[in-house]
Order: C-alpha cells, then sequence, then structure tokens
C-alpha cells in the first residue's frame, strides 16, 4: 500500500520486480502520479492494482503491465487517464473506471477477453460491452445450436455415467447419439469430441455445463437511458442514405437561390429582400443535416467510441447552433413573407401602405436577433445540445429548460396559425369569379394548398411529439425521432428554395440572365429581356390611361404579388 504521496509524479521500470513471488494487492491511491512507465510492474503476479484518485494521472504507457501477470481487478476511478494500455488488459475480470472523465475511448474491445464487470463513467461505452457479448453469443449459436435441450438433461445424469472432456475429464452432452457412439479415451473415434469444432488453445479450461448452460455475463454500468440508446447517431441504415439526398438538395437549392437574387442586376425588392433571408436559413439547416451526416459516416459501427468527444465538443454545439438558428429564423421568414403577401394584397391599390425595404430591414434584423438568442441560449446551461447525439435542445430536466423548448414550440405553432390564416385571407381575396379567371383561381388554390401542406408537414409532427415530450409524457422513443429529423423536420429547408423562388417567372429570368453572362442560355435569356420589356411598356401604358383604379386590375396585382 503506497498512499497520500503527492511528491511520488511517476512510476518508473521494474519499480516492484522482487517485491514478492505470492499474488499482490497494490494499492497505489492519492499520490501525485502523472506517469507510468513502461515495464512499471515486471516480474509482479497482479491480483489487484488500485489507481484511483491520482487525480494528476494522466498517462499509463502501452507496455506498463508487460512483464506480469494480471491484474485481475484494474480500478482507475478519479483519474485524468486518457487511455488504457494496449497490453496487458486480458486477464482483467473487473474494471472500475468511474469519475474518469477524460478516458473517452476505449481500447480493441478483445483485449478485455476475461472482462465480467465494468463500471464505467459514461454510459455510452457499456454499449460496446453489450455488442460484445452480442457478438460472442451470435457465434456461438450456430454450433451449439442444437444443445441447448442438453443443459437441462445434463443436470440430470446419473452419477455413474460415462463423461467425455479433451484432456481431463468428460461431460456427457448427447442422450440420443450416445448409443451409437462409444465414448472411449481415444479421441480419434469420437465424432462429438471438442477439438474437433475449436483449436486447444480455445478450450483450455472449457466446460460445457459450467461455460456454455451457465455462463459467466458481463455486467456493464451505467446502462445506457432512453435518450443515448446503443446506436449510432442516426439508427437507421435507410436514413444514413437518405439523409445525404435531403442535405445535398437542400444546400445546393438554397445556394442557387442565393446566388441569383444576390448577383441579379434588378432592384432589390422586399419579396427578394426576404427571399435571401429564407434561403439563408435553409441553408444552414443543410449545413446542420451535413454535418450530422458527415459524423455518422465517420463514427458508424463505433460510436460509443466517439460519443462523448462528438456531444461534448464543439462539433455538437456547432450543429445544434445551426439547427435552432436556421429553424427559427426561417419560420419567422416565412411569416413575414406571407404577411407581406396579405399586406401587398390588401392595400394593393394603397401606395402610400406598401411595404418598403427600409421597413423590411429591421423587421428581419430582429428575427435574426431573436433567432441567435435562442439558439444560444442551450450554450449557457438553458437545456443543452448534448443531451443527444443528433445535438438537439432536449434537456428538459430544470424549470427553466422546460419553459424554453415549450417556448420555442408554442412560438412554431403560433407561426403556423398566422401563416394560414393569411394564406386563408389571399384566397378569399382572389376567389371572385368577376376579379379572377377560373383557370387562375385554381392555380393560386393550389399554389397555397403547397406551401400550408408544407409548412404543417415540417411543423405538426415535430410540435406535437416535442411538445409531449416537454411535458415529461414522451410519445415517441429517441431513435424514431430521428426519423422525423430526416423525413419531416427538413422539408421546408428543401421545398422552400421551389416554392418561393425556382418555380416564379421571375427567378426563372434571373437565372437565364446570369447564365448569359457566363456564356450560356443566351437565347432563353434574350426571349425573358424581350418579354420583361413588352410587359413593362404595356404597363405604362395601362397606368396613363386608368382613370381609377379598377377591381380588375386589382386582381392582376393579387396575382403578380403570388407569382414574386
Amino acid at each position: 500500500e503506497l498512499c497520500d504521496n503527492l511528491r511520488m509524479t511517476t512510476i518508473p521500470q521494474n519499480a516492484f520486480q522482487g517485491m514478492s513471488n505470492e499474488s499482490l494487492t497494490l494499492k497505489l491511491y492519492k499520490n501525485g502520479f502523472e506517469d507510468i512507465h513502461s515495464h512499471a510492474f515486471n516480474g509482479t503476479k497482479l491480483s489487484q492494482l488500485i489507481l484511483k484518485d491520482n487525480k494528476n494521472l494522466r498517462r499509463i504507457h502501452n507496455d506498463a503491465l508487460r512483464g506480469a501477470t494480471g491484474p485481475d481487478v484494474l480500478d482507475i476511478s478519479s483519474t485524468a487517464l486518457e487511455s488504457l494500455p494496449s497490453y496487458g488488459l486480458e486477464a482483467i475480470q473487473v474494471l472500475n473506471a468511474t469519475s474518469s472523465y477524460s478516458l473517452k475511448r476505449l481500447p480493441p474491445l478483445d483485449k478485455f477477453s476475461s472482462l465480467l464487470e465494468a463500471i464505467l463513467t459514461y454510459p455510452s461505452h457499456c454499449c460496446a460491452f453489450r455488442n460484445l457479448r452480442t457478438e460472442k453469443q451470435n457465434s456461438l449459436l450456430p454450433i451449439f445450436g442444437n444443445f441447448s435441450r442438453e443443459c437441462e438433461s445434463t443436470m440430470r445424469k446419473a452419477t455413474n455415467e460415462i463423461f467425455y472432456r479433451d484432456d481431463s475429464y468428460n461431460t456427457s452432452l448427447w442422450s440420443e447419439e450416445k448409443n451409437m457412439y462409444t465414448f472411449t479415451i481415444n479421441e480419434e473415434t469420437s465424432p462429438y469430441s471438442y477439438s474437433t469444432i475449436f483449436d486447444d488453445s480455445e478450450m483450455t479450461g472449457f466446460d460445457f455445463e459450467y461455460d456454455f448452460c451457465h455462463p459467466k455475463i458481463l455486467t456493464c454500468t451505467p446502462e445506457p437511458d432512453a435518450f443515448n440508446p446503443c446506436e449510432d447517431i442516426l439508427g437507421y441504415s435507410f436514413l444514413r442514405v437518405l439523409i445525404w439526398f435531403i442535405n445535398i438538395l437542400a444546400i445546393t437549392g438554397n445556394f442557387t437561390v442565393l446566388l441569383v437574387l444576390i448577383t441579379s442586376h434588378y432592384k432589390l425588392t422586399v419579396p427578394r429582400f426576404l427571399m435571401c433571408n429564407l434561403s439563408f436559413a435553409d441553408f444552414c439547416m443543410g449545413l446542420y443535416l451535413l454535418l450530422i451526416a458527415s459524423v455518422d459516416a465517420q463514427t458508424s459501427g463505433q460510436y460509443y467510441n466517439h460519443a462523448i468527444d462528438w456531444q461534448t465538443g464543439s462539433g455538437c454545439s456547432t450543429a445544434g447552433f445551426f439547427t435552432v438558428f436556421a429553424s427559427e429564423l426561417s419560420v419567422y421568414t416565412l411569416t413575414v413573407i406571407t404577411i407581406e403577401r396579405w399586406h401587398t394584397i390588401t392595400y394593393a391599390m394603397q401606395l402610400d401602405r406598401k411595404l418598403r425595404l427600409r421597413h423590411a430591414v429591421p423587421i428581419m434584423l430582429g428575427g435574426w436577433i431573436f433567432s441567435i438568442l435562442i439558439a444560444v441560449l442551450p450554450l449557457f446551461g438553458v437545456s443543452s445540445y448534448m443531451k443527444v447525439s443528433i445535438c438537439l435542445p432536449m434537456d428538459i430536466e430544470t424549470g427553466l429548460s422546460q419553459a424554453y423548448i415549450l417556448l420555442i414550440l408554442v412560438l412554431n405553432v403560433i407561426a403556423f396559425i398566422v401563416i394560414c390564416a393569411c394564406y386563408i385571407k389571399i384566397y378569399i381575396a382572389v376567389q371572385n369569379p368577376e376579379l379572377v379567371a377560373a383557370n387562375k383561381d385554381t392555380k393560386v388554390a393550389k399554389r397555397m394548398a403547397i406551401l400550408i401542406f408544407t409548412d404543417f408537414t415540417c411543423m405538426a409532427p415535430i410540435s406535437f411529439f416535442a411538445i409531449s415530450a416537454a411535458f415529461k409524457v414522451p410519445l415517441i422513443t429517441v431513435t424514431n425521432s430521428k426519423i422525423l429529423l430526416v423525413l419531416f423536420y427538413p422539408v421546408n429547408s428543401c421545398a422552400n428554395p421551389f416554392l418561393y423562388a425556382i418555380f416564379t417567372k421571375a427567378f426563372r429570368r434571373d437565372f437565364f440572365l446570369l447564365m448569359s453572362k457566363l456564356g450560356c442560355c443566351k437565347s432563353q435569356a434574350e426571349l425573358y429581356r424581350m418579354n420583361y420589356f413588352s410587359a413593362y411598356t404595356s404597363n405604362g401604358k395601362n397606368g396613363r390611361s386608368a382613370t381609377a383604379p379598377s377591381k380588375a386590375s386589382q386582381a392582376l396585382l393579387l396575382l403578380s404579388a403570388l407569382e414574386k
């Protein structure tokens, strides 16, 4: 026992050689150890190696246990170790690594061939041992699939029954076949010798009744919780493929819209300005999905070894900020765009009440400030991005965190109601057959229905399940919520650039004009120039000849507003 000696900073080579030929229990706790050198325990037979409470211990050399036998028990709790040695772990049956917050990665699992109990710091590490148990069990099932019934019969065998086991004593396994084959000492005559299935090295110390009928079970704590199940970031294989298509669509679509609108030589109108903000928000959502997809691809199959670095690091915080900022700015901008359309249509002939750029800029500035504030709060302890692998603020442990989640969800629901109400009013305004032709009326109705449907598809499932979870009555698991994340959450980010920009005539005109500058699509660009010029001159003549604003002209303005 060596403890409470803060002056000892290292354990050198051969530090305990020749101390004893018997099994040793080394209690080296509460010292000033910072480093354990190669072959530090050379020549010893270790039963237990207790290194707990060495707060400054950061490194154990990979060969620190080389030359030693054991240990059976290794305790590194409350240390600053960042890794375990790669050699000498095969004999460990009990591993205690509680409060070892720097130990974020485990060595290859095949090193823990004798491990029976692991007491760790992070639940995700227990997923590694759970997978290890499953792999071992699955590897035995094809061989012993028909032997399970023999476990019960083995316990009922008569004491004078012949047992068979390679190299030592025999175990009766097959009640039916023993009448056909005589179990003799000569293993070559027996078709059921263990050695026909396993190598001699694998059979050392193996007993059918004890090791197969009563196998030792590896226990690990703490168990993974509902927020961090034993799975990769995306959980399902089809989501791992689908998310790449979705994030590429969101990024390319919104980047194209931004590029065309920013480079356009036409005047920056309010709808264009709002569309730029919407495209940027949805572009950020695409970046979030790209980040999640990339990390999932890198950690696939071994997420347990990367979970802590990812969820507690800057990567997850960045992804979480992107998604909350993008989501809130997108919803805010969609609401402003809808209100602007309603306002333009309602006051189409009152030019003094027209929404101008000087009004739109402070409105959107407020949206940016609000979105940034909402996205920053989890970085300062109001909820947290570290709770789940997909980096959403799902921490509702405190009342403040719960209120934060509910505030976001309620605001999103209110925004959806406002959007629906405005589009209903717009439809009523343009529905009058005296003002608009029937085919135009149908076209407007279909466009509004698509806009509302995409908003509903994005917001409704997320809001419903999130509100129930915020009240601590979850109706869906984290695993299944990842389906919502990929299939529903980014719907608006993918659809918005098409519904609000790419499918409009104004955008197509700007796009072909931009391409003509690059030497492409010159004929289409010239056609759009001619159409724009003729429409402009026609509107000028109509404006000079009109003595008073008619309902028909107002209807045309309504439709043009919807086409922007």
